[in-house]
């Protein structure tokens, strides 16, 4: 199988361990580097997160931090979601290689131009590091293959009745990213929410008897009671679905589209206006936006790989 290379930014959380441990099993994937956003959690815990996540699950690519906040709005945290320490409150050992100290927006770039051009970009939590990056390389975009982003969604939120959590969390990152011209693959809540697990499909997919099956079986259970507050008896398994669509994009169906969000709105802070089923276009197509997930298919593949 050919491999291509691909950098994953991140804010670990539950379903972006979830996508670390997917994306090492995954033998097309060359991970050429890790960074790690505020987002979840905060930074430190994010950061610590992600070297303990790519350690256990054996990925040897280094691990960058990155933004400690958004570019301009307050911070937001989910550990209502994924716990205080992002991992729904289990732990794992902390990684012992040395840390990385160059800034994720600077590693990001040099293993760009390093790639030629080849480098697909899986954002996952807020657009922090991805905007930091462009604002100080502007010819970044010429150096990615394309990004694949978990961002917003067509039709409603679910950290504010307009906004979903990455495009709200940094509103003025994601504006900037859909703008750079790059090629973007857009997974928002319209698809996200397809991606769900039942108790018992959770777990099936986790069932392995293996350090990181078991880990995430565990993990899973936090975020799973806490749908449960929502009035949710499944968990939707977001961020897995950008790296099975860079393994597999024949499991999506998308359109490409106009994509724009706001930044200033009271009501609206975050909303991504998508422009796929309109009257009215906003004059311009910046992004495939994924509408649609063989739900079973990417329930089969995630458990097959996760019991490797």
């Amino acid at each position: 199988m050919t491999k291509f290379p691909v950098w994953i930014d991140c804010d670990p959380g539950v379903d972006d361990s979830c996508a670390l441990v997917l994306a090492s099993r995954l033998e097309c994937l060359d991970i050429r580097g890790i960074s790690a956003v505020a987002g979840n959690v905060p930074l430190e815990k994010t950061f610590r997160n992600a070297r303990a996540v790519a350690k256990l699950a054996g990925i040897a690519a280094p691990v960058y931090p990155g933004a400690k906040r958004p570019l301009r709005t307050e911070p937001h945290t989910a550990e209502y979601f994924h716990g205080e320490n992002g991992l729904g409150g289990c732990e794992i050992p902390d990684s012992d290689t040395p840390e990385e100290t160059a800034p994720a927006w600077d590693a990001l770039y040099a293993e760009a131009v390093r790639q030629k051009g080849e480098l697909t970009l899986l954002a996952l939590g807020p657009m922090t590091n991805v905007a930091v990056a462009l604002a100080a390389h502007p010819d970044l975009p010429k150096y990615l293959k394309r990004m694949i982003l978990i961002l917003g969604g067509s039709e409603h939120g679910n950290i504010t009745p307009a906004a979903e959590f990455n495009a709200y969390a940094d509103p003025d990152a994601a504006a900037m990213t859909l703008k750079c011209g790059a090629e973007i693959v857009m997974l928002g809540l319209d698809v996200l929410m397809q991606a769900y697990a039942y108790p018992a499909d959770l777990a099936r997919v986790f069932g392995a008897d293996n350090a990181c099956a078991r880990f995430l079986r565990e993990a899973h259970q936090f975020s799973l009671k806490a749908s449960a507050r929502y009035g949710r008896d499944s968990l939707a398994l977001c961020d897995s679905c950008a790296v099975m669509y860079a393994a597999f994009p024949e499991m999506f169906e998308g359109v490409c589209c106009g994509v724009a969000v706001e930044t200033r709105g009271k009501y609206t802070l975050g909303k991504t206006v998508v422009d796929a089923v309109t009257d009215h276009k906003l004059g311009f197509e910046n992004a495939l936006f994924v509408t649609k997930i063989d739900r079973e298919a990417y329930l089969r593949r995630l458990e097959a790989l996760m019991a490797k």
